[in-house]
């Protein structure tokens, strides 16, 4: 039983080392005028000089604002959700998502799928009497693993950009 647990552990480390092993680097520095090319029809997260993050996607920038449609802000008053213009003086920093391709999607589900029916079947093998208490088990744990495997192929997909805004 320790060496069951044991593996656990392990693979739970494996795991969640891997998003610390993705870690981003230093922010990319561009000018105001390279920002447009970028950012624009993109999810981006917008730290501003006063400390406020605002989040959307960015509509247009110009040359002393940036237009963006927020969807979520730390500075409900002075930035509402809806369109809005935020300052080109305020943005100090910019973090631009991007997903690119389907690989980590796919191989995830595929591999949770193929992980969530081994370790739904060995769950149940050891933990239920019955199939009354089998079968929701397995379909349980499962369907568990197979989302988790989804999501951490999403997190694969996804890709994250640190722009400084330089004078």
């Amino acid at each position: 039983m320790k060496f069951k647990f044991q593996a656990a552990v392990i693979v739970v480390l494996l795991l969640v080392g891997q998003g610390h092993a993705l870690a981003a680097s230093n922010p990319l520095e561009l000018k105001w005028g390279e920002l447009a090319p970028m950012i624009v029809g993109q999810r981006v997260e917008l730290t501003l000089t006063d400390g406020v993050r605002v989040k959307g996607e960015a509509v247009v920038v110009r040359e002393d604002t940036l237009v963006m449609d927020v969807k979520k802000t730390s500075g409900e008053k002075a930035y509402p959700k809806g369109s809005g213009a935020i300052p080109r003086n305020m943005v100090s920093l910019v973090k631009l998502e991007r997903t690119r391709g389907a690989w980590g999607r796919s191989i995830g589900t595929v591999i949770g799928v193929m992980a969530g029916l081994v370790v739904g079947g060995y769950v149940t093998y050891v933990a239920a009497d019955s199939a009354g208490t089998g079968i929701p088990l397995f379909l349980g744990v499962a369907s568990t693993v197979a989302v988790g495997g989804y999501y951490a192929g999403r997190g694969l997909d996804k890709r994250t950009t640190l722009i400084k805004i330089v004078p």
